[in-house]
């Protein structure tokens, strides 16, 4: 963690940390050892925005993005534009406005605003159930499990799709600041797409050994 806020990259340390935790609470750790490190962890991120101001700046447009929809809050207001054009049903597939040179990272970091504006509202939130179906039947794979290394390996890949799904699409609805997380096996990217599809095959590698015990 301490090599990665030397990057910086304080998305992904945000979801170290979320994976860390979700391990503790499953291998039953002692409650105030993790309120500690939590402490630890908040007074951390504080003191890594007061030696940014570019942190801080991002922090403040998440609370208001309508301040500088020019310059910092130009990213977070294209998103807004995006998903607010989609409606109910969406422009078409590839009919997109805001992917010409409007909004930044259109296959990446943005993937989840261009599928909202293309698909609409319908497909956004089913997309959304889809996410949660698969992070219910991982968490299904872990409970299951009859040794704690499979549970506690199944449960630390969940945690991660999840907060990294969290992340990245509360970021264009505006629940989260933007980090520059890609979207789990949606976003554009070789390696993160290849170490996601690895981490499911462990996955299915230990459903498997479950459902045969």
């Amino acid at each position: 963690i301490i090599l990665i806020v030397l990057q910086p990259d304080i998305g992904t340390v945000s979801i170290l940390f979320a994976i860390l935790f979700g391990l503790l609470y499953v291998g039953r750790a002692n409650i105030y050892h993790m309120l500690s490190l939590a402490g630890a962890g908040v007074t951390a991120l504080i003191l890594m925005i007061m030696m940014a101001p570019y942190r801080a700046k991002r922090f403040m447009t998440f609370l208001h993005p309508e301040l500088d929809p020019q310059g910092v809050g130009y990213h977070i207001n294209q998103a807004f534009l995006a998903i607010g054009s989609g409606g109910i049903f969406g422009r078409g597939l590839g009919h997109s406005l805001q992917k010409f040179q409007y909004l930044p990272e259109v296959a990446a970091d943005s993937i989840y605003a261009i599928i909202a504006e293309e698909m609409g509202f319908v497909f956004a939130v089913a997309l959304i159930i889809l996410l949660i179906l698969i992070i219910m039947r991982g968490f299904m794979v872990a409970k299951n499990c009859n040794d704690d290394f499979g549970r506690l390996l199944v449960s630390g890949i969940i945690i991660w799709f999840a907060t990294q799904s969290f992340m990245n699409i509360g970021a264009m609805v505006g629940i989260m600041p933007l980090t520059g997380v890609p979207l789990p096996f949606i976003s554009h990217g070789g390696t993160a797409l290849a170490i996601a599809m690895g981490a499911v095959g462990i996955v299915v590698n230990v459903s498997k050994s479950v459902s045969k015990s």
